[in-house]
């Protein structure tokens, strides 16, 4: 009995110290709350469940009186004119001295972490990220952005340690 409580301790202490985390990664220094608010084209996304073989996707964001952020996420299922998709979760600033760090929540009681991890100095295109690196959302103000931003971005997601390989682009139908 001795002998296996030893064993799980050293098992345990063993997958403790060799589990690697990864390096927190890092938000922009500061966002203007009201600067941000308002409609973001997703350009390209490591997706959610909810995301997959979304079409035409836009993030749109609204500041309450109560400091939280009403967010409608929608999109087209499956192609251009595809069912319309609707989500309306709600966000909550975290870090108030920066405010790139929010938290969706899409049902109660669950939240998740949301970064803002780039955004361009005239708010015409953002990176939101999470310090697991699971998902990522390229967003513009535009439905598509010139491919050698597009190419930067990704090379300064690879830098904060992303899989660029499962980032995809979401179709946007042309227009204005």
């Amino acid at each position: 009995m001795k002998s296996m409580i030893q064993t799980l301790a050293a098992t345990m202490l063993l997958s403790l110290f060799g589990c690697q985390s990864m390096p927190p990664i890092h938000t922009v220094r500061q966002v203007d709350l009201d600067r941000f608010m308002g409609d973001w084209y997703v350009i390209a996304n490591i997706p959610t469940f909810i995301e997959t073989d979304a079409f035409n996707a836009v993030e749109s964001y609204r500041l309450d009186e109560d400091g939280t952020i009403h967010t409608t996420f929608t999109f087209n299922k499956g192609g251009y004119d595809g069912p319309l998709k609707t989500y309306t979760p709600r966000a909550f600033v975290q870090d108030a001295a920066s405010n790139a760090v929010w938290d969706m929540q899409f049902l109660w009681p669950f939240r998740a972490e949301y970064r803002i991890i780039l955004l361009a100095t005239d708010y015409s295109k953002t990176v939101v990220g999470r310090t697991k690196r699971d998902y990522v959302w390229i967003m513009a103000r535009t439905r598509s952005l010139p491919d050698d931003e597009y190419l930067k971005i990704l090379q300064f997601l690879e830098q904060e340690g992303y899989d660029i390989g499962k980032v995809k682009k979401v179709p946007h139908m042309p227009g204005d």
